[in-house]
Formats: C-alpha cells, sequence, structure tokens
C-alpha cells in the first residue's frame, strides 16, 4: 500500500500545482497495456474516491493495427477492477506507416505518434470526453527535455496540461511529478499486469540511449535527479537567453522582438488596441516591431503544415509602406532560410501594394500569395 499512497500524493501535488482535474470532468484515459498507463489507470480509479472533485473516467485502448495485438486480458483486468475498457479501432495506421516506412529499418516514429493523437482526439470526442489523460511521468518528461537539447536544440518537453485550440480538449499527465521506480513499486505492490508492446520499435529508439545516459549522470552526481525534475518548473530561476533577441535589420535601425514575457504581451496588446487589432490567435508567432530601442508596430505569422506560411499582419503605429516592404522582405528571406521551397500567403489586405510590387499574386480570399524556390 506505500507506493500508491505515493502515485495518489503525486496526482495531488500535480493537481494542486497544474489544475488537471475540474468539477464534471469526462477524462479519457489513453491505455497501451505498458506499466505505466495501467498504473495511472488503477490510480486514477482510487483517486476518484477522494472528495477533491468529482469527475469521470473511460479507460480507452487504440488497436493500431500492429501484429499480435490482442485486448482480452487488458479489458479482464478492467472488468475485475470495476472498470470497462473501450477498445478503439485504427488499424489503419499500422497499414499506412508500413507504406511511408519504404527502405527505412524501422517505422517513422513521428507518423505514428501524430496519428495516434489525431485518433485519441477522435476517440475522445466520440465517447463525449473533454479531457485525454496520458500516463508519461516525470522521467519521461527529463528524457524528453534532453532529446530536445541534444537533437532538437531547444529546452523543451511536454506539458502537464495541453489545451488544443482546433480540437478544443485538453491533454494533462496526472504522473507529471512520479518517478517511474514508484510506478514499478505501485505495480508490483498492487499486483497490477502490464503487456509487452506491440510496437516493432519498441526497445529501439532515441529515448532508450537517453535513459542510459541519464542512469550514468545520476549514478555520478546524485542531486541531479531531483534538481532535473525541479528546473521543470523553477520559473523564479529561469535564465536563458529568450528577453534579449531582437531580431535586428542591418543599416534601417529594424529590429523584431518575440513575444515571450508578460511585458512583451503587454506592448504588444496596447499597439494593437491603437491600430485597432485586438483579436489574434495563440497559434501565431508574434512578434514587436522596434525602431531601436521604441516600439512602433506589430507583425504577425502563422506556420501551417506543407512548408506554407500565412503572415496575418504587418502594422505600425505611424504606417510607413516603406519600412513594411523592409518589415516584409527581412520575413520572406528568413523564412526560406528555415525552410525551402515556401508558399507565403499575406492576409492583411491593407499590404495590397506592396505584395504585388513584390511579386505576389491576389488569391480567391482577397490575400495575396507567392511561391519560393
Amino acid at each position: 500500500m506505500k507506493s500508491i499512497k505515493g502515485i495518489l500524493g503525486g496526482i495531488r501535488q500535480a493537481d494542486q500545482k497544474f489544475a488537471l482535474f475540474e468539477e464534471k470532468d469526462r477524462i479519457m484515459i489513453g491505455v497501451s497495456g505498458g506499466k505505466d498507463s495501467m498504473v495511472l489507470a488503477y490510480a486514477l480509479i482510487q483517486y476518484q474516491r477522494f472528495n477533491f472533485v468529482n469527475f469521470e473516467i473511460v479507460p480507452a485502448i487504440l488497436d493500431l493495427g500492429f501484429p499480435g495485438f490482442d485486448a482480452t486480458k487488458i479489458k479482464e483486468f478492467f472488468t475485475n477492477i470495476g472498470s470497462e475498457l473501450k477498445v478503439i479501432d485504427c488499424s489503419d495506421v499500422y497499414k499506412i506507416l508500413k507504406i511511408q516506412q519504404k527502405e527505412a529499418k524501422h517505422l517513422p516514429c513521428s507518423i505514428c505518434s501524430r496519428m495516434k493523437k489525431a485518433a485519441m482526439n477522435k476517440a475522445a470526442k466520440e465517447l463525449g470526453c473533454n479531457k485525454v489523460a496520458f500516463a508519461h511521468h516525470a522521467d519521461d518528461a527529463i528524457e524528453t527535455l534532453f532529446l530536445n537539447e541534444i537533437y532538437g536544440g531547444r529546452v523543451a518537453t511536454f506539458q502537464p496540461k495541453m489545451h488544443l485550440e482546433r480540437a478544443n480538449i485538453d491533454f494533462i499527465r496526472p504522473l507529471i511529478l512520479v518517478r517511474e521506480d514508484e510506478i514499478i513499486a505501485c505495480q508490483k505492490e498492487e499486483g497490477i499486469p502490464s503487456f509487452l508492446s506491440h510496437c516493432p520499435n519498441d526497445g529501439v529508439t532515441m529515448r532508450a540511449s537517453m535513459k542510459s545516459l541519464l542512469k550514468d549522470i545520476y549514478k555520478t552526481y546524485p542531486t541531479s535527479k531531483g534538481n532535473f525534475l525541479t528546473m521543470l518548473s523553477n520559473y523564479e530561476r529561469e535564465a536563458l537567453f529568450y528577453d534579449d533577441i531582437y531580431l535586428k535589420i542591418e543599416r534601417k535601425d529594424l529590429s523584431f522582438k518575440p513575444v515571450i514575457s508578460a511585458q512583451d504581451a503587454l506592448i504588444e496588446q496596447k499597439i494593437r488596441r491603437q491600430l485597432s487589432i485586438e483579436n489574434f490567435s495563440l497559434e501565431l508567432k508574434r512578434f514587436i516591431v522596434f525602431k531601436r530601442v521604441k516600439p512602433i508596430g506589430v507583425l504577425s505569422y502563422l506556420i501551417k503544415e506543407n512548408k506554407v506560411v500565412d503572415i496575418v499582419d504587418i502594422a505600425l503605429l505611424k504606417d510607413s509602406p516603406k519600412t513594411r516592404d523592409v518589415i516584409l522582405g527581412f520575413i520572406e528571406n528568413s523564412l526560406f532560410r528555415q525552410t525551402n521551397p515556401i508558399t507565403i500567403n499575406v492576409i492583411d489586405k491593407t499590404n495590397e501594394d506592396i505584395c504585388l510590387k513584390r511579386g505576389y499574386k491576389k488569391t480567391r480570399r482577397d490575400g495575396f500569395s507567392k511561391y519560393f524556390e
């Protein structure tokens, strides 16, 4: 019983810190059959009994079509603990992955991940759920941070709680403050079964090598294990380069500051109110335009799939077509250096003269488009 109390305490701590559960939530638990998701489901069934918040859970497993998949024993376990496991037919996923694999040694994990998330969203909606709970734990979060730093050049890991605007659904990770060794201990003490993954790539991913690397680091520097988890939410001690980023246009005294901090957002909102363009999506890449040290306007664009970017607005407090032309040229060059070929759409109709001068074509939606290669 000691370990399940620790797991429940970790879930409670995560809920208090990240506001994961709300009254009348209907939460789909993403079950894979592995130890993490089985312990999560078992623990959330226990957690429901406490009078913290009233919510429903719907355990569900995706049948992705991998050879040998059989959910019979997993369903029996859930029946024995007074719950019902939903099996969602997504068998086309494996067929598509095999087509995409081509001559590669392993199935494409990135495509599989995107397809699984889409299938999860669809299943949650069909089951009337407003949230999906995943079983990622503290060690997963740290491994993801290191993977992104080493292979992606970015300081990032998954979030304890994330709202997907388009799907209008929340992803939550109730085990985010729970360590993997606690989950293993709980599984043994409570007799919770787990089932081998049917994924052909299981055990051969970069994550497996990251586990090995971190194990060596923890052995050499024991305090790092706790500190790595602490740093993920230690916002008071964060000190990176973000607030010093001003993307400069040479010889024009112009620069672009990404909207990152609360102070940035206040400056941006003030400019937008003055220009009567208050509405914008949080999915946009947003910038404040500076003339030397003075904020003079805003810029925002949306990076879409298939190498397409929509420039939503280039707006200045004191309008200057020449300055807007310089800004558009700078953004074109920056985006093209990052991705090519690329299609750039300018949605802001006030830039018609500049767009036509730069070779853009008018679109049916009264915007402007140009293909760069």
